[in-house]
């Protein structure tokens, strides 16, 4: 197998913080430089933050690990100057197929509509997009912009205050310590920040085992998602395929629970299972090998005073549907400009309870699909068992079954119905746009509809009136005009409008919807810019 992972990517360097007479102050520091801690940093660095990043390790992750990418974080990675560059290094894919043994049960196509400027998915590498973010990063850092990336940087203490947050940091060449002013754990399913400060996570956990096997070889086929039931190659069991960049395909094969994790990681043993899958006459070779087992679980709390967690060290799920980075990444899109609006006074700090809220919502969410696609995937009664055999068996012929079967339900976003932060909705509008939804994106003209909202509070007039912008205790909504008339696809009138002749919305930094109404209200709106941002209580 190949080792392409080894080299620093981001090695130790001394800094002047270890040096220094007292412990030096960050406004914020982010432990953890996966996708999760990359993005966040990018995101509050752009805002005009400064951001401290700190990693135990000194390069990007080994193997391919989180490989599908969707939709949503597409467009997110596009707020911080990276969607572009992940599209482009990855394959974009929107169809799927299921099988029962060796028949197509049925196929699915997650982009059936026009009109989005970001496919369905994009398959990319961890490694590969982590390389992307840190490129991204280096290149704010030669425009002046206040981040920092410190490998060989392991957090070994943390003392929490009400003002502040202290970290003893050791490196190669001893420790020091530093404090600021908030800190965010990013640091993955086994968080050190988590276990120090006492944290338990709580949910279920899956004994079944999969191995994970990223093979390189050359095959003239479609880019899309192919998930079998008790195939011929491995019978009683599951097995999945996706491509991957560089010819490289991901093979995730069902064990079981009873196994010699040992044996199963043996090359020859792994080497035996994949050529029964692929044939006699494919020629391949191992590119990396992994064995894992799950749990379905998250922290009763993301926020423990100026400490929050996300991704991976807030709350874990089962791969199955692409729900533990995607879910991270929106993590830190909602976390970013709520933190900024504390650290910049335009919010009272007890804003920062609405990421907990929000993304507590959002765990819960994946983890009741995940829960549920594990134990369609992997039943553990008879009477599951007969339920899936009997669902796989209609399904082929039979329309109204399909929705039944569940290989995992792919990413989608969160709509944070029941926030604080949302307005009474007064549109008698499309249920997708509703207030706590994620805004989907539509043609204009020559571009689209995500890209002019920007990353900042918009109020978004659809053939309607409003003041140009609109401030409320130092926080100002700029407003963004647009018209049915510049999409003759309709796309924008079905996603926002439904059958009224035109809408006034509140977009909050992270393209969720606030409020909306069928035309401008003063008092209503400016009550709901003040909501947004923690300043009013819900109506």
């Amino acid at each position: 197998m190949t080792k392409m992972y080894d080299a620093p990517f981001y090695p130790y360097v001394r800094h002047g913080d270890q040096d220094a007479a007292r412990p030096a102050h960050h406004q914020v520091c982010i432990v953890g430089a996966g996708p999760v801690g990359l993005t966040l940093a990018l995101d509050l660095a752009l805002k005009g933050v400064q951001v401290l990043v700190l990693d135990a390790g000194q390069t990007v992750s080994d193997g391919s690990r989180a490989i599908c990418f969707a939709k949503r974080q597409l467009e997110i990675l596009d707020r911080i100057g990276c969607g572009e560059a992940v599209t482009q290094a990855g394959l974009a894919w929107d169809r799927g197929k299921v099988f029962a043994r060796e028949r197509l049960v049925y196929a699915f196509d997650l982009m059936p509509e026009a009109g989005h400027r970001r496919p369905a998915f994009v398959n990319l590498q961890q490694h590969a997009l982590e390389r992307i973010l840190i490129d991204r990063l280096r290149g704010l850092q030669d425009q002046g912009v206040p981040i920092d990336l410190r490998g060989g940087n392991k957090v070994e203490a943390v003392g929490t205050h009400d003002t502040h947050v202290m970290l003893e940091v050791e490196t190669p060449e001893g420790s020091y310590t530093l404090d600021a002013d908030w800190v965010v754990a990013c640091d993955g399913a086994h968080s050190t920040l988590r276990r120090m400060l006492g944290e338990p996570v709580a949910g279920q956990v899956f004994h079944d085992h999969f191995l994970i096997a990223d093979v390189v070889m050359h095959a003239d086929a479609p880019t899309e998602r192919l998930f079998w039931f008790d195939p011929p190659f491995n019978p009683g069991q599951s097995a999945l395929l996706h491509r991957q960049p560089g010819n490289v395909w991901r093979i995730d094969l069902q064990l079981g629970q009873d196994i010699d994790r040992s044996a199963e990681m043996d090359p020859a043993r792994v080497t035996q299972r994949v050529r029964a899958m692929l044939g006699p006459d494919v020629a391949f070779t191992l590119d990396w090998v992994s064995i894992y087992s799950f749990q379905c679980q998250r922290m009763q709390q993301f926020r423990h005073g100026r400490v929050l967690f996300a991704g991976d060290s807030a709350h874990q799920v089962s791969p199955f549907g692409a729900r533990g980075a995607n879910s991270g990444l929106q993590d830190a899109d909602n976390l970013a400009w709520k933190l900024q609006a504390v650290i910049a006074g335009q919010a009272p700090d007890t804003m920062l309870d609405s990421y907990d809220q929000e993304r507590i919502a959002a765990a819960d969410e994946n983890i009741r699909h995940s829960t549920r696609a594990t134990e369609f995937i992997t039943p553990k009664s008879e009477i599951s068992r007969l339920f899936r055999d009997q669902v796989l068996a209609l399904a082929a012929d039979h329309a109204f079954a399909r929705p039944l079967v569940n290989t995992g339900r792919l990413s989608t976003p969160c709509t944070y119905d029941g926030s604080p932060l949302n307005s009474a909705d007064a549109l008698d509008g499309p249920e997708i746009t509703r207030p706590g939804a994620a805004c989907p994106d539509a043609p204009l003209g020559d571009g689209f509809l995500l890209d002019r909202l920007g990353d900042g509070f918009i109020l978004l007039t659809i053939d309607a009136d409003a003041p140009e912008q609109v401030t409320e205790q130092g926080v100002t909504a700029q407003r963004l005009a647009v018209s049915t008339r510049d999409d003759p696809s309709l796309a924008l009138k079905a996603r926002y409008l439904g059958g009224a002749p035109g809408a006034v919305y509140l977009i909050r930094p992270d393209q969720h919807v606030a409020a909306r109404r069928p035309a401008y209200d003063d008092v209503q709106f400016r009550a709901a810019l003040r909501r947004a941002t923690g300043q009013e209580a819900t109506a």
